[in-house]
């Protein structure tokens, strides 16, 4: 980023990031030099009343991303040579579109999929248009990223019950609760949790009046360093935590028996499945104190408000939903919910006005979704499942895939049992990547369409306005115009709509009736039924309105759903959680003794999954590979030290990393950062573009029944120095 000549006009402009889901709001410096524009400079907006001027490093390298000379500008296509060739994005998708209708004419709508990946999940209309475009051709093959690492969230309400006036604030909380996660670096919210919206500064205030943290994590992270008690758990063993800390709360009786009376079932058969589950059990199991368990169980029993809440760490590792349900349980068991008069923290003010009743809303059928062809296996909540997703593209016969679009994702490196997934992905007909970037997955595309950057589209912070702590609005205009031959990725789906001659149905109607759309029309109309009007929200940009807050109902009188603690799926799988021991005996091949280390995933403050690795201050700070950090003991034991290359295989799969030592580590387990590296599988740039840690995994080898979830985290492996001749 050179510094401005005294020619260039500087202005400031506002917006907010959208390299994960926090929005922070930041200040945009934009010279403009010859009638070029380009961004010079990201801040905080320290004014602004939720988040005072937080940033994170990853959010102020944006003028590094959004002018980067390795940037994708124009689209490409797959040469009859096999070479990817330039091509007017226009060309592009009059071609796609012409192979799109010959491949629904001769295999079925369904054979059309789309996967929307992490950065397609940061584009606030972007999912709603692949929505869209599905309905219009007639498909159901859907697929997103939230399959991939926490189908649990959605999955086990719908098996127990929820509850509609929503689970306790944070900004109220006596007691906290984090289940595998970190939101000082990833700034993910779960239910009731700290989130992203100025962390560190958050979190000192909540300590300050009195608030008490309990932190489960195989590592001392930064959310940790904070704690009263932090549980240092052997990955994969959350469920055995949690039921014993049940367990204590039961025999103790220090749950909140009215609530319970009034709106929980099945706490009998709760009580019975957990009884085997005692601190000392536990303790062995977990490789924690037995006496820490009781005192973390009481802590959190004490506490008049607060949750419990899981991330990505343990809904990625064995028996997902069972911590998940073991999280909800707690709460639930406790009363943790917002009772009749309580304001709910999060306006949501971009989605439909819904009840706020003081009440229970029952369980569910979930076998209900379209039927895959694998493992017996249900799409759910308007998505198909990513890890049979490989299986449908490379198995013939009718609901076969045979296009697939990718938006903002990497399915060559994130997907789970990486040479399942690079077989199916050579073996599609027409194979489109929409992308910034040329990664592993554009690599191997027919044809690639640029997209516009986060600064250069309209925008309002969807997936943050669910968690956050007031309800708050904030619409951006563009920053800067864009450059090249890009397109929004609402555009490349209207684009083939209008082509193929369908309809495009969005909340507020069929967007392919319009011609030439701005981006302001199709967030408009993907946000007709919000709860604020779209002219209301755009004229309110960083402001809370506390005159929009949900406060929670009476509940109805009739109601008669309770909590169903005691569903039977869950049931059963406790009692098979007791019977083993250690979770990773539900993985195909796992010998005790062989696999001593577990490997789980991690974030990074320098990178998005593997996104800004590419940009030079974010390389500087956190390298350019996903480090397999160890405690430094485990390394001395193994005669390893930082920046030796190290072999590390599990039961499904073999890559090569590179060493670093961690103090804060537990001994037995090796941290790494997962959607890294390439589709070569020779690891022989490990040190220059990292290794995918889904070489590791598989979608058969262990998965969970309800959700097709694949063991992302808490994989049991081996290690040893690497004989790996580096490029």
């Amino acid at each position: 980023m050179s510094p401005s000549s005294a020619t260039e006009d500087v202005t400031t402009k506002h917006s907010f990031c959208r390299v994960c889901h926090a929005a922070c709001p930041i200040e945009v410096d934009v010279a403009t030099n010859d009638g070029v524009e380009r961004v010079t400079a990201i801040r905080g907006v320290q004014e602004d009343p939720l988040f005072e001027g937080y940033t994170c490093i990853k959010g102020r390298q944006l003028p590094d991303q959004m002018h980067h000379p390795d940037r994708l500008r124009k689209a490409y296509r797959r040469s009859e040579g096999g070479e990817l060739e330039e091509v007017t994005s226009s060309d592009a998708l009059d071609e796609i579109a012409e192979k799109l209708a010959a491949i629904i004419e001769e295999h079925g709508p369904q054979s059309v999929a789309t996967y929307t990946g992490t950065g397609g999940y940061q584009n606030c209309v972007a999912l709603e248009a692949a929505r869209g475009f599905h309905k219009g051709i007639g498909s159901r093959s859907l697929y997103t990223s939230v399959t991939i690492d926490q189908p649990a969230k959605s999955m086990v309400p719908a098996l127990i019950g929820w509850w509609e006036g929503g689970w306790d604030n944070f900004r109220d909380s006596d007691i906290s609760m984090a289940i595998g996660y970190n939101p000082m670096v990833s700034s993910y919210a779960a239910a009731g949790g700290l989130q992203g919206t100025n962390p560190f500064t958050t979190m000192r205030r909540a300590k300050e009046r009195g608030m008490k943290l309990i932190v489960i994590d195989p590592r001392k992270t930064e959310l940790a360093s904070f704690a009263d008690i932090h549980l240092q758990v052997k990955p994969g063993e959350d469920p055995a935590l949690l039921s014993s800390m049940i367990k204590v709360i039961l025999d103790e009786e220090l749950f909140d028996i009215e609530f319970c009376e009034d709106w929980v079932e099945g706490l009998d058969k709760m009580a019975a499945a957990v009884e085997s589950y005692t601190p000392e059990y536990a303790a062995e199991r977990c490789e924690v104190d037995a006496a820490d368990i009781v005192a973390a169980a009481r802590m959190f029993a004490a506490g008049t408000c607060g949750t419990a809440g899981t991330g990505t760490g343990p809904n990625m590792a064995p028996n997902s939903l069972l911590t998940e349900y073991l999280a909800i349980a707690l709460n639930a068991l406790c009363g943790r919910v917002n009772r009749e008069g309580d304001q709910v923290e999060s306006g949501t003010l971009l989605y439909p006005e819904t009840p706020k009743r003081a009440q229970a809303i029952p369980p569910m059928d979930i076998r209900t979704g379209p039927q895959h062809r694998f493992r017996n296996l249900r799409g759910y909540r308007g998505e198909m499942l990513c890890t049979v997703l490989a299986e449908e593209i490379l198995e013939p016969g009718e609901g076969q895939v045979r296009a697939l679009i990718v938006n903002g994702g990497n399915p060559a490196v994130a997907f789970p049992d990486q040479e399942l997934t690079m077989r199916a992905l050579r073996d599609l007909d027409l194979l489109v990547v929409v992308d910034h970037r040329m990664t592993a997955t554009a690599v191997e595309a027919d044809y690639v369409i640029a997209p516009t950057l986060s600064l250069e589209r309209a925008d309002v912070p969807h997936l943050m306005d669910r968690w956050l702590t007031q309800p708050y609005t904030h619409y951006t205009d563009a920053s800067i115009a864009p450059e090249g031959d890009v397109l929004n990725e609402w555009q490349v789906f209207w684009g083939l709509t209008r082509r193929l001659g369908v309809s495009m149905p969005l909340a507020g109607g069929d967007i392919a009736a319009l011609d030439e759309p701005t981006d302001h029309d199709v967030i408009d109309y993907v946000y007709a039924k919000a709860r604020m009007s779209m002219d209301d929200y755009r004229a309110t940009p960083r402001q809370v309105h506390p005159e929009r807050s949900y406060v929670v109902e009476a509940a109805d009188p009739d109601c008669a759903a309770k909590f169903d603690l005691g569903s039977e799926p869950m049931m059963q799988k406790l009692t098979e959680a007791r019977s083993q021991q250690t979770s990773s005996e539900l993985i195909d091949g796992y010998v005790d003794g062989e696999f001593p280390f577990r490997l789980v995933s991690r974030r990074l403050k320098s990178a998005l999954n593997s996104l800004g690795s590419e940009l030079p201050a974010l390389a500087a700070k956190g390298g350019t590979t996903n480090a397999a950090y160890m405690n430094p003991d485990d390394m001395a034991q193994l005669g390893f030290t930082s920046g030796d290359l190290i072999e590390i295989a599990s039961p499904m799969g073999v890559i090569n990393g590179v060493c670093e030592d961690a103090p804060d580590v537990k001994q037995g387990v090796i941290s790494m950062s997962h959607s890294w590296g390439d589709a070569s599988m020779k690891d022989d740039k490990v040190r220059d573009i990292g290794v995918p840690t889904s070489r590791l995994t598989s979608t058969t080898a262990c998965y969970d029944e309800y959700t097709g979830m694949a063991v992302l985290s808490a994989i049991p492996v081996k290690v040893k120095h690497s004989d790996l001749i580096e490029a």
